[in-house]
């Protein structure tokens, strides 16, 4: 994809920083966030449809790219009406503003629109939310794919990407307390799932784009796993193994932080993906291996 002028609405966080990296050098973009981080983002809030059509519109993209959302479930279940409001009608927004100039929408969802009663989903099976975090999405994707003829849904798996800036997720939070000295980490043993490298994610979806294959697509990284895997890989490769110790515990273990409901397993199978020959989702340990290389530093 070269030459395009692509709108990216949200994308001050992790995801938001490899849409950046990946279409950046060939394509005119404009970057957009509530708040600016980096210096190639300016200010927008995507909950005001008329500040959002209007710099939208001003700027003429080909593309419009709606990234952003509030990811904490925590913090959705305790404030639903903002979580409705940015993750649902925020969506609306941008659905109604890409009609009104006739361009494709991308959309990002989520693995946790599942309810986890399966061990793995594919791009087909209907999902069955279980928060206010999970129901926004689906809503967003719903209306998304229901109302733009040309449509992009992608649903990620545990996001992994943008370092320690950026990373509010899984492998950033156990980067911290291993950086703080932390010797002993507790981990979940029964959360499933697949990881879900931005860059692979990017990159899959700049071929989508190419071949214009509208619709959902299930976009994870190779290779279903689990917390507990996913830790016990990051120490192996840090070369750690003898000296910090990996405990497993049960999700009740950690449920006055994270008291949202969580289903138990989100492994989301790229069937979509691989059926029409484009898949270009890596193995998560061989991406693992290279986020800890290219922000971490970790050159084993």
């Amino acid at each position: 994809m070269r030459n395009k002028r692509i709108y990216m609405a949200g994308v001050g966080g992790m995801l938001g920083e490899a849409f950046w990296k990946e279409f950046g050098p060939d394509n005119e973009l404009k970057c957009t966030d509530i708040d600016v981080n980096a210096p190639w983002l300016s200010f927008l809030d995507f909950r005001d449809f008329e500040a959002y059509a209007r710099d939208v519109e001003t700027f003429a993209p080909d593309y419009l790219f709606h990234i952003g959302a509030h990811t904490s479930l925590e913090y959705c279940e305790e404030n639903p009406d903002d979580a409705y409001l940015t993750n649902t009608l925020a969506v609306e927004h941008a659905v109604h503003i890409a009609n009104r100039l006739d361009i494709p929408l991308l959309y990002i969802s989520t693995a946790g629109i599942f309810d986890g009663q399966k061990d793995t989903y594919d791009d087909w099976d209907w999902p069955n939310p279980l928060g206010h975090y999970a129901r926004s999405k689906w809503m967003g994707e719903r209306f998304v794919a229901e109302n733009i003829r040309r449509h992009l849904v992608c649903r990620a798996g545990w996001m992994m990407g943008g370092g320690r800036a950026k990373d509010k997720k899984f492998i950033n939070k156990l980067m911290t307390q291993i950086e703080a000295g932390a010797r002993v980490l507790h981990v979940v043993d029964d959360k499933l799932g697949t990881p879900t490298y931005t860059h692979d994610f990017a990159r899959n979806v700049m071929l989508l784009l190419e071949q214009e294959y509208w619709g959902i697509y299930n976009m994870v990284c190779q290779g279903v796993t689990g917390r507990l895997e996913v830790a016990q890989e990051l120490v192996r490769l840090l070369g750690r193994e003898g000296e910090i110790e990996i405990v497993p515990v049960s999700s009740d273990y950690f449920a006055r932080e994270y008291f949202a409901a969580r289903p138990a397993s989100e492994r989301l199978l790229t069937r979509k993906l691989d059926l029409r020959g484009l898949n270009v989702m890596r193995d998560w340990r061989v991406c693992l291996k290279e986020y800890l290389r290219d922000y971490y530093g970790v050159a084993r």
